[in-house]
């Protein structure tokens, strides 16, 4: 009885700690993100999305 409740406790103790390492692992990764190549195409459409109907530039 003492045997199985002594592995359980070790099951959880293992697990907490791989739980705690991989969070901690998860919120030092520095995140990057790729620049925004922007194309002849890209600007006109962007352009057009700024403009609000009817409003003359």
């Amino acid at each position: 009885m003492y045997t199985i409740l002594i592995i359980s406790v070790i099951i959880v103790i293992v697990v907490l700690v791989l739980s705690v390492l991989t969070t901690s692992k998860a919120y030092q990764y520095k995140h990057t993100i790729d620049p925004i190549e922007n194309s002849s195409e890209d600007t006109r459409e962007s352009a057009s999305k700024d403009e609000e109907p009817g409003e003359n530039k």
